[in-house]
């Protein structure tokens, strides 16, 4: 059974013994931040956080959700995080039908997919409270988390686990992504998202058809919808439908109050509003996942129209920051999740990793199958193109004999492998928005590796040594004789 809501969630972590419930009386202005990334960086991620008296506020807060490995399968219900690849293999596999019996046997699985579709409902738990007429942002316990934060006319609060809701003005799609929010107000906040993010595309449409843009920011669900909300899924597909699948049922979605938007029934909190086309403001500077504190710049402002919860609201939030922190589980179970969906373009692909310490935009190391001359960098080349995968500052591919999952090992054989002048890609192109070392916004070099074994076709002159291996039959016998060693 799925979790019904973000409660079912934290009951489960509670009963399990990944729950630590805070009683004495915590202030959301940096102290939050302090206890929370303290637990991060102890072994493992350390548990969630349940704040049960914050300072200035009748709800509690919880943090840390998903910051363990162990915490991530449970919040999507698996026993590890490749069960969900090994799903979506599955589907993709699926070979078109040559025959009236093929076609039949791929109906159960239309079938069940067709469950995964959003269902709409008229009544909802975060719509028990309605504040239309005087919405007042300052009732939420927002976090200040870094002492930066913000700008100095404003506390610096900034909602960091938003699922923020929009939809296509042409076509009509939904799409829902997190994008943090600078609270400015009691009725204003920053909408920090991307140029290349599907809510910013959004934007972009309303603001040529001089319309103004309906938005929704939901906080708190079931967590296979909060992941979703982060997931880098194609323009074409609906994080709903992605959520259901991950949960195994549909989604219920309400419709909110003053807009067409529809929003997750189960949430702690929905703030309803609307951005004007061309009003900008200064959001920022922010605390950022990089570990450093990401620039003040101008992003679109969104007025609050209406602000709905749950008569007994669960605040849920993040705190980002150095690694390892809660996201970079998260980026851990996206990288194990959408493998399946690289391999449809790179079918030699073996594995992929993207280490924590590059905080998932600047870091991957690949392993492939290397069939040709020159096979390393077709891969480089063509992950550039390839989603956001073109953010990635360093590519490093190496052979599929090397577990990339092993970063010990795996720097041994890249460090030994290269030849930096024939070996290296360099490239310029687009980069993610939050990285300060390039020397424009959004753009600057890349740098790609072949790490792979050299044939003469590659310009190798000599042969390719052979690697140090013992022989299996004095593997054997030592094994057999071990306790004889008194080892």
């Amino acid at each position: 059974m799925s979790y019904k809501d973000l409660r079912d969630f934290i009951k489960v972590l509670d009963n399990k013994g990944h729950l630590v419930r805070i009683k004495a009386e915590v202030d959301p202005l940096l102290e939050i931040t302090e206890i929370t990334d303290r637990m991060c960086k102890s072994p493992g991620g350390g548990k969630a956080l349940f704040f049960e008296k914050v300072k200035g506020s009748p709800f509690p807060i919880v943090t840390n959700l998903f910051g363990s490995f162990e915490r991530m399968c449970l919040s999507l219900e698996v026993d590890k995080l490749d069960d969900i690849a090994h799903r979506i293999e599955d589907l993709l596999n699926q070979a078109p039908p040559k025959s009236l019996i093929e076609k039949l046997s791929l109906l159960p699985k239309l079938v069940e997919f067709s469950k995964y579709f959003p269902k709409k409902v008229k009544t909802a738990p975060c719509q028990e409270v309605v504040e239309k007429e005087n919405p007042d942002l300052s009732k939420i316990p927002v976090l200040k988390c870094w002492p930066h934060d913000g700008q100095p006319d404003d506390e610096g609060r900034f909602i960091t686990l938003p699922m923020v809701f929009t939809k296509d003005p042409e076509t009509g799609r939904p799409n829902c992504g997190m994008y943090r929010i600078h609270i400015y107000d009691r009725k204003t906040t920053g909408m920090h998202w991307h140029i290349h993010k599907d809510g910013a595309r959004h934007y972009d449409k309303y603001s040529r058809l001089g319309k103004r843009m309906p938005a929704a920011i939901a906080v708190g669900s079931d967590p296979a919808v909060i992941y979703a909300s982060s997931a880098p899924l194609p323009e074409a597909v609906d994080e709903m439908v992605f959520a259901g699948f991950l949960r195994r049922s549909p989604v219920e979605m309400v419709k909110c109050i003053t807009s067409d938007i529809e929003v997750p029934a189960n949430s702690e909190l929905v703030i309803e509003g609307y951005i004007d086309p061309g009003e900008t403001r200064t959001e920022g500077p922010f605390g950022d996942h990089t570990g450093f504190y990401s620039p003040a710049e101008p992003y679109p402002v969104f007025h609050v129209t209406c602000i709905t919860h749950r008569r007994d609201m669960i605040y849920p939030a993040t705190i980002v920051g150095k690694p390892p922190m809660e996201d970079c589980y998260m980026g851990k179970a996206t990288e194990r999740i959408f493998l399946p969906l690289i391999r449809l373009d790179f079918p030699e692909i073996k594995d992929i990793n993207l280490p924590m310490e590059g905080v998932f935009h600047n870091f991957a190391i690949i392993s492939i199958k290397k069939s040709y001359p020159g096979h390393a960098k077709k891969i480089i080349n063509g992950l550039w193109g390839k989603g956001q995968m073109m953010f990635a500052k360093l590519l490093i591919v190496v052979d599929d004999d090397v577990d990339v999952q092993d970063l010990s090992y795996t720097a041994w054989r890249v460090l030994n492998n290269v030849d930096w002048k024939r070996d290296t890609v360099f490239a310029d192109g687009p980069l993610d928005a939050l990285d300060h070392a390039a020397n424009w916004p959004r753009y600057g070099s890349k740098m790609g590796i072949d790490a792979t074994r050299k044939t003469r076709e590659e310009g190798m002159m000599r042969d390719w040594p052979e690697e140090i291996f013992m022989s299996e039959e004095i593997k054997k016998l030592v094994d057999s004789r071990w306790k004889e060693y008194g080892l």
